[in-house]
């Protein structure tokens, strides 16, 4: 029998993501975002002012129960955390822009060139 743990990544955490190299921004804009592209544009903002330079890596629009990457919240079925959330985590994200306390939720991840 051995007492090496494992590696990190190859056993799941059943204590969720580590959050705490991830910045998050509530915003509860007024007027309210008509739809996804506005509150993506608000989202946007904010990155451009947090993040020199960002990509969008997932995001959640509650008002069509829509996510991205698509179906990622398929493996997730029995799990309290979406499948958005531990993409955009485990992918590097450094900002969390949530707007109307989830009804949009964007993560970024800053990026060099």
């Amino acid at each position: 029998m051995t007492t090496d743990k494992p590696d990190p990544g190859s056993y799941c955490n059943m204590e969720g993501p580590d959050f705490s190299n991830v910045e998050t921004v509530s915003l509860t804009p007024d007027p309210s975002p008509a739809d996804y592209q506005v509150a993506m544009q608000i989202a946007n903002k904010v990155a451009d002012h947090k993040l020199e330079a960002h990509m969008l890596l997932s995001w959640y629009d509650k008002d069509r129960d829509f996510e991205s990457p698509q179906h990622a919240s398929e493996c997730h079925a029995n799990s309290p955390l979406p499948g958005y959330v531990d993409y955009g985590v485990y992918h590097g994200a450094t900002l969390k822009v949530d707007i109307e306390n989830g009804r949009f939720v964007f993560f970024y991840l800053p990026v060099d060139f």
